[in-house]
């Protein structure tokens, strides 16, 4: 690649039915553990796996979790998407909303491009130096405006969920 060029590249994340993810950017390996500290305390039930990509040194794919499986679909993810100090954290028996300020509250983290279980891509920068996340398609684009009865559909469900009284 000639200096100052970038190229782009789109990575597709794909998760199984029951799964979210969260991908996002930090500044430090310590940010494997702590991610790790933050989600075991949200609650014994959540399943989770952590993938890290260490930006210098011997440059690993960091990995960590509770579960086998979400912790392999973490690494690959990360390792697919090679972006320096990015992380994916696959989730199961639970959902983002429930860990997204945990994830934001560790020190190292200093982004998060999404927390979905949505079809998600990722749109990477390649340059000379390597590679950066520019960010996601989280998705598909809307189909209409909500009505009055969507909105009475939207809160139900919250109420369903036991997000709303």
């Amino acid at each position: 690649m000639a200096a100052g060029s970038v190229a782009t590249d789109v990575v597709a994340v794909d998760l199984p039915d029951d799964v979210n993810v969260i991908i996002g950017q930090s500044h430090f390996i310590k940010t494997v553990d702590d991610l790790h500290e933050a989600l075991v305390g949200v609650g014994a039930q959540l399943r989770f796996g952590i993938g890290f990509c260490e930006a210098s040194g011997a440059r690993l794919v960091r990995r960590s979790g509770n579960d086998g499986e979400l912790t392999g679909l973490a690494v690959d993810a990360a390792r697919r998407i090679g972006a320096g100090h990015c992380f994916v954290v696959m989730l199961r028996e639970g959902f983002p909303v429930n860990v997204l300020n945990q994830v934001k509250s560790v020190p190292e983290v200093c982004t998060v491009f999404c927390a979905t279980a949505n079809p998600v891509q990722v749109l990477v920068a390649v340059t000379e130096l390597g590679r950066g996340v520019l960010g996601v398609v989280d998705g598909g684009p809307p189909l209409g405006v909500e009505t009055d009865a969507d909105a009475d559909t939207r809160r139900e469900l919250l109420r369903e969920l036991g997000y709303k009284l």
